[in-house]
């Protein structure tokens, strides 16, 4: 057992399908979003025998198109949620200081008061509760009410006339693709086996009880069977597919709440904090990019979406909405021209009685509809872990002998052991490798103290050092590390999601495409067809995600996304999209239902 840092290599990949093919595990976790990352960790740190299987990427869902913050959830005291607030803040308070703060930072924010006596009796009263209950919980307690020019001396940007006051406090952030990605390498350093591009088609069964699942890589299309005591489906937005897979009437539904956000150069906000303020539908966000100095992030929506679940379009509409929030608080007004870039993403919600999906539930509720399997749904990504746990507590309810409690708030994610001690000398640090400050920052922001595995990458090819031509905030070594170490297959998966190309440059990585795939080919063993045929499937994405954001609405949009068609083998076609889940489960012969 390894408990130093597991690369998660295609040829680890591999001899993960052949292991997972021989072996009776304790528990096979489905799907590789930030709930099934936590859970195969919280799993495999018991001492168990722990399977991930993943049908695209790791995070390529909802996982990568987060608000990119660790934060209690103010809209939740205005539900009077107190226990939701209060357990989200305990976790902000173990990310930053315990188990990734080589990731995730606290960062200061300001909510612009425009309406100044009813805003600040009312937003005022709001914020310091909140500011209470998260005392000492991994951000500075540090509420201040502001005057107009104080908060414009802060808030540069803001409308002079409509800026009445501010409010000042901290949450927290991270950038969520990279963090679900660390922890699964964390599970697997404590001996999980994980495989991203594999498909569950259907769930073996003995009877009623579930002993595990037929999982199709789609790499190769070869099928394996799993086997497995107990089975944990963190299938988010596809929960319901998965409660009509094993039959009956489900527990629970789960609804899927579109969330956009839309990228902005740093220099059209003047601002030194990010902003947070109330809308109509949900809460705007005005939010320091967390992995580059050079961009705002800005959002978001919370609208119903029930048309493609796996590529979730953003319209122009949703787009128009975002600036036109934004603009309210600023004097010099945001235009589409100055969006770099576009995501959308599904919040799987717990339905209830409520047509408003910003009114659902985000609490999590975790079942056993039959022997064998659990199923956990809802929450936020802030309490992933919480919500782990509670899953794999359901599934050691159903394994023999003694097992003991979740041990992972206790557990630091690979990169974070030594990383304070990198930072506080990064003057140093970039004398030894050779690399400027500013490079070392971004790396120790990306990796931690695994830099040092990325550095020696550079020692042993020095080209890896030079910047990626077609987008310099990057090194080549970053695009190499991404295959060699941290599972990446395709070029969507390095470009979306272990960088942010496909969002941060403003031609969404199409020059990077050709770029990366060249220097990633020796190690995915593509020959120049298979290069030719990654870069014209990233491109045809970029094309058609452009294209939806032209796009009126919701049913225009989806049709436009669903042109690009999927670069992995065995993966469904664009009109097949919709009716298939792609978070580890798909369409096998026995999946009834779907």
């Amino acid at each position: 057992m390894s408990f130093l840092s597991t690369a998660l290599s295609p040829e680890n990949r591999q001899d993960a399908l052949n292991q997972m093919a021989n072996t009776q595990f304790d528990v096979l976790v489905i799907g590789g979003g930030v709930v099934g990352a936590g859970a195969a960790l919280d799993a495999a740190s018991r001492g168990l025998k722990v399977a991930l299987v993943e049908a695209r990427d790791l995070a390529s869902g909802t996982s990568s198109r987060s608000s990119k913050l660790v934060h209690g959830g103010l809209r939740y005291l205005k539900q009077l949620n107190f226990s939701l607030v209060f357990e989200a803040l305990r976790e902000r308070k173990l990310i930053l200081e315990t188990l990734c703060p080589h990731l995730a930072h606290p960062v200061k924010f300001i909510y612009p008061l425009e309406r100044f006596a009813w805003d600040r009796a009312y937003v005022g009263t709001g914020v310091g509760v909140y500011d209470i209950l998260g005392a000492g919980r991994g951000v500075p307690s540090h509420l201040k009410h502001l005057s107009k020019k104080k908060t414009l001396q802060s808030f540069r940007g803001g409308k002079i006339g409509g800026i009445k006051g501010g409010i000042m406090f901290y949450e927290g952030q991270l950038d969520d693709a990279r963090h679900t990605m660390m922890i699964s390498r964390t599970a697997a350093s404590y001996d999980a086996l994980v495989a991203t591009s594999a498909r569950v088609t259907s769930f073996l069964r003995d009877g009623q009880r579930v002993i595990g699942a037929i999982v199709r890589d789609l790499e190769s299309g070869r099928e394996i069977e799993v086997k497995a005591t107990t089975t944990v489906n963190a299938a988010g937005v596809w929960t319901d597919d998965i409660q009509q897979m094993v039959g009956g009437k489900g527990q629970f539904k789960v609804t899927a709440s579109k969330g956009v956000h839309v990228i902005i150069p740093r220099d059209r906000i003047d601002s030194d904090t990010g902003l947070i303020t109330e809308t109509e539908k949900s809460l705007l966000f005005i939010i320091p990019c967390p992995w580059s100095d050079d961009f705002w992030v800005i959002g978001t929506t919370d609208t119903p979406w029930n048309l493609d679940l796996a590529h979730p379009a953003a319209s122009r509409s949703d787009i128009d909405y975002i600036l036109a929030q934004a603009n309210r608080l600023l004097e010099k007004p945001l235009t589409r021209d100055d969006v770099v870039g576009v995501y959308a993403g599904l919040r799987p919600l717990l339905a209830g009685e409520e047509d408003q999906t910003s009114k659902l539930s985000r609490e999590h509720a975790v079942v056993s509809p039959v022997p064998g399997l659990v199923i956990v749904a809802g929450g936020k990504y802030t309490t992933y872990r919480v919500m782990a746990e509670d899953a794999v507590d359901a599934a050691v309810e159903q394994l023999p002998g003694k097992i003991g409690k979740s041990i992972t708030d206790k557990v630091p994610l690979i990169g974070a052991d030594g990383y304070q001690a990198l930072a506080n000398n990064q003057d140093k640090l970039a004398v030894e490798v050779g690399l400027d400050e500013p490079r070392v920052k971004h790396l120790l922001g990306r990796y931690g103290s695994l830099i040092r595995e990325v550095v020696a990458l550079i020692a042993a090819t020095p080209s890896l050092g030079d910047p990626l031509d077609s987008a310099p905030k990057y090194l080549k070594v970053e695009a190499v590390y991404a295959v060699s170490h941290e599972g990446a297959l395709h070029l969507d998966d390095i470009l979306a999601r272990r960088t942010r190309i496909s969002v941060d440059t403003w031609d969404r990585g199409d020059a990077a495409a050709q770029e990366v795939a060249e220097l990633v080919a020796p190690l995915l063993g593509w020959d120049d067809a298979a290069v030719a045929n990654e870069v014209e499937h990233y491109r045809a994405r970029v094309k058609a995600e452009i294209e939806s954001q032209r796009m009126p609405d919701d049913q225009t949009a989806d049709a436009a996304r669903m042109g690009a068609p999927e670069v992995r083998v065995g993966a469904e076609t664009p009109g097949e999209r919709g009716a298939v889940p792609a978070a580890g489960v798909g369409e096998g012969k026995k999946a009834q239902g779907l």
